[in-house]
């Protein structure tokens, strides 16, 4: 199904050892409104939505886990050569003792990942405005990130994120058209 290029969707460039920085970014790799709640919420959506738009949560949905590498990668890259005194300054050291420096799928504030942060409705329209609602729900939250960054290079790679989130957002606003003009629509037998 999926071909695999062994490079990230956007480079990721950081200037800087930032635990800090690392611990904002966690948000968006196992948050509820982050990269993997999003690909997954997408691709399981897309077994109860019309054939018209099945296409959309699928191509977006994959594209989430190429977000979901970069998030990984930029984290690693903040953390990868910081020093013990480095985490726990960071606010991260409970982190560090469970995980050392590996990723794992929790939010900012260190709570785990649970599928209750991703929705299936089973009507197409309700979940699409759940679809809208969590990229601009990830774009504020890029924002926010960006707004703590000191990082120019970072902030690069953040920016493309935050602008995916948008073109996302909008796809799924134009799914959502097409979903209610075809509700609108006589049927003949």
């Amino acid at each position: 199904m999926w071909i695999y290029e062994k490079k990230l969707q956007y480079p990721v460039r950081v200037s800087t050892c930032n635990p800090k920085l690392a611990k904002y970014l966690i948000e968006q790799y196992g948050g509820a409104d982050g990269e993997l709640s999003a690909a997954l919420r997408y691709l399981n959506q897309r077994y109860s939505i019309p054939d018209k738009v099945i296409g959309l949560l699928t191509d977006i949905g994959t594209e989430e886990f190429a977000h979901l590498e970069m998030i990984a990668t930029m984290v690693y890259k903040l953390t990868k050569d910081a020093t013990p005194e480095q985490i726990k300054a960071a606010g991260i050291e409970d982190h560090y003792v469970d995980h050392d420096k590996g990723l794992f799928y929790h939010n900012a504030a260190g709570v785990p990942w649970t599928a209750s942060f991703i929705q299936a409705k089973g009507d197409p329209i309700a979940d699409l405005y759940e679809d809208i609602a969590a990229e601009e729900k990830a774009r504020a939250t890029y924002q926010w990130i960006i707004n703590l960054s000191d990082d120019p290079d970072l902030n690069d790679g953040l920016r493309f994120l935050r602008e995916r989130e948008i073109v996302h957002s909008q796809r799924f606003r134009e799914a959502v058209e097409i979903l209610k003009d075809e509700q609108g629509k006589k049927k003949i037998f």
